[in-house]
């Protein structure tokens, strides 16, 4: 029976190549419209800089049960602003062989003189990048490029693991024109597939093509199942506010083989678990096996961590001690590269090998801490049903404190806090790792606590148009990390910027922050301030008590959306404003006090505004009860918050009497 598997699998190859067709929406390798290469825009995206004309790939296994991937793309370049698409870099798992690249060709054609003039790559101008120990890149730029231009390239995609299908992208941060993927498949081979498809599909054949080998008793029949999808006009994946990442977004089709069953054999399961990838993790020669080692002066640490009174103590203590002794490279992974004792030595290190470090050494002083691979937001979303290893990018560090007290440790930045999960890996999944007990779960990652923003203020009105007061900011949380991370990113001077938030109107003659290094307490900046209130005259002086806040302007501009809004945890933002009105002055508008609310209750706002005739007291206050909002529900998102920016910016107004 054996003997006739390689028969049945060059029969599949065979198959392979003797269907392969040329959709009528793209080209052979070097053959181009003219008109394509007079086309001076996108149809169906004008102001695009540049567009893909075809995408196209066929995976399919070969005789030895090899998977591969032939690709073929194509690249309109519109105008200067496009020509960075001519820069070409293809990643992929060069480890033990795993993935491999062959059959790269790539040219440039351009119009002269009315005909296509080629330029090829000098394929000796293709370099291979090495990014770690298992990633690599092909890089290389087109030649000849410029506004007009085509470039295309195809190549051959190859992988020693028979589950590791490839995921395809229909969708790019340019347009694209047709976006084709053609899979052939065994009928032995079972798949799970996410399908992020938001459109009609434009081609979309499958066959069931039957084949049999051997002879008499031996003869074995299987099924070719071949499937082809096809996208066209597809618009460019924009950046909008508070989107999560590309992967999350982008049009996609995801393949998971769960099992194989040749015929006449045993049935084989390809389908981890999480318990099963944990494992493997607790077992990996740079995952698990980095967890024990000794690191250089470590005794001394850990000494003085054991000699804290309680747990959460030890880890505030030896969570600082690693941020500040090891400097993260940057580099994003759930392995280690170098391994931690190196790291260690080096004082750098990519996120694996930080906070790994950070777990070695609270588990040697008695802290129930356990590794942890997470995804951080611009890598995207874990989802729990596809147990792949790849949908992890970083190390971190699971803390169980009991009764229901955990941590989620993270020293890779100098801003992260021991007490706050950070939020760039809010809702989504990690994966912990206890190997002396064989428990490997699952668990989300939320912060369900309102993050707080408090803004007082108190402000005296002068007869010749000013304003002189004072504000001081209360800052919770993801404001406080945020506000002392942009502070001490940009210098005084930029924050100071931020504060006025473009109002050259608006000076600041003093700032003064409190709370700077407690971790457990707001962060508070005290603020002298003078203000023109410009458009007063001698009657009348206008101003707008939204000052302080950062929500005098209003992000969600545009009309419709394509992604979720992913605020990543709740917020809450409360104005507190007393200004003292000048003599001779009397209150002549007010805005109204309203207390709106979404349709669903996931946001409200209340303003309150009052005037005693010598006083006027203000309060704002907007309360987020979601944190993430549907694209599907954006048009009435998008018309709360018109509303609420308005509000936010209306004009008090006094008049002399």
């Amino acid at each position: 029976m054996n003997r006739t598997i390689p028969l049945l699998f060059l029969c599949l190859a065979a198959s392979f190549f003797a269907n392969a067709q040329t959709s009528p929406t793209t080209q052979p390798y070097g053959k181009i419209d003219i008109a394509d290469l007079e086309l001076k825009s996108c149809d169906f995206e004008k102001d695009a800089n540049a567009m893909v004309l075809f995408d196209k790939a066929n995976a399919y296994y070969d005789a030895n049960l090899d998977l591969a991937m032939e690709r073929h793309k194509r690249i309109k370049i519109f105008n200067d602003n496009g020509k960075n698409k001519a820069n070409i870099r293809i990643e992929y798992t060069s480890g033990n062989h795993y993935e491999y690249i062959t059959g790269i060709q790539a040219q440039t054609i351009n119009m002269v003189d009315g005909k296509a003039e080629i330029t090829r790559l000098d394929k000796k101008l293709i370099y291979t990048e090495r990014i770690d120990k298992l990633r690599s890149a092909l890089v290389f730029s087109m030649p000849n490029v410029k506004a007009g231009s085509i470039i295309e390239y195809k190549y051959l995609w190859n992988t020693n693991s028979i589950s590791n299908f490839p995921d395809w992208y229909f969708q790019d941060k340019i347009p694209t024109r047709y976006s084709e993927f053609t899979t052939r498949i065994p009928d032995f081979m079972y798949f799970k597939i996410k399908n992020n498809i938001n459109q009609p599909l434009v081609t979309s054949t499958r066959t069931g093509q039957g084949r049999s080998t051997g002879i008499g008793n031996d003869a074995i029949s299987y099924s070719l199942d071949v499937e082809t999808r096809g996208l066209a006009n597809i618009n460019s994946l924009p950046d909008e506010p508070y989107m999560s990442s590309d992967a999350d977004n982008l049009q996609s089709i995801v393949y998971h083989l769960t099992s194989i069953t040749p015929i006449g054999t045993l049935h084989k399961s390809f389908s981890d678990t999480w318990a099963k990838v944990g494992g493997i993790l607790a077992d990996d020669e740079d995952f698990g096996l980095q967890l024990k080692r000794k690191l250089s002066g470590e005794d001394a640490i850990i000494a003085k961590a054991k000699s804290l009174p309680n747990p959460i103590d030890k880890v505030e203590y030896i969570f600082n001690e690693v941020k500040n002794n090891i400097k993260w490279n940057g580099v994003d992974r759930w392995y280690t590269n170098d391994g931690t004792v190196a790291a260690w030595e080096k004082k750098t290190g990519n996120s694996a090998e930080v906070n790994l470090i950070l777990y070695h050494l609270l588990k040697q002083s008695g802290v129930k801490a356990y590794p942890m691979v997470v995804s951080t937001r611009d890598h995207g979303k874990v989802t729990r049903y596809y147990t792949f290893l790849y949908q992890f990018n970083r190390a971190v560090v699971y803390v169980d404190l009991g009764m229901d007290n955990t941590l989620v440790l993270d020293a890779t930045s100098k801003y992260n806090t021991y007490n706050e999960t950070p939020a760039n890996l809010l809702n989504s999944d990690g994966l912990y790792i206890d190997k002396e007990n064989k428990k490997y779960d699952i668990i989300y990652l939320i912060n369900q606590s309102p993050v707080r923003q408090v803004t007082v203020i108190n402000a005296d009105i002068k007869t010749d148009g000013k304003m002189d007061g004072t504000a001081q900011i209360h800052s919770f949380g993801y404001n406080r990390i945020n506000s002392i991370k942009h502070f001490k990113t940009d210098g005084e001077k930029k924050y100071t910027e931020f504060l006025r938030d473009n109002n050259n109107s608006l000076k600041i003659s003093q700032l003064k922050f409190e709370n700077m290094e407690a971790d457990t307490l707001p962060l508070m900046q005290n603020i002298n301030f003078n203000l023109d209130l410009t458009g007063s005259d001698d009657n009348y002086i206008y101003f707008n008590a939204n000052l302080f806040t950062a929500l005098r302007n209003n992000p969600f501009l545009n009309t419709s959306r394509t992604t979720d809004i992913e605020f990543g945890y709740l917020n809450n933002y409360a104005l507190r404003a007393t200004f003292k009105i000048p003599a001779n002055y009397k209150v002549d508008a007010l805005p109204k006090s309203v207390n709106m609310v979404m349709p669903d209750s996931s946001i409200t706002f209340k303003r309150i505004v009052v005037s005693d005739g010598e006083m006027i007291a203000v309060r704002y206050n907007i309360d987020y009860k979601k944190s993430t909002f549907e694209k599907e529900n954006y048009p009435e998102f998008y018309d709360f918050c018109k509303k609420m920016y308005e509000m936010l910016n209306e004009q008090i107004v006094l008049k002399k009497s």
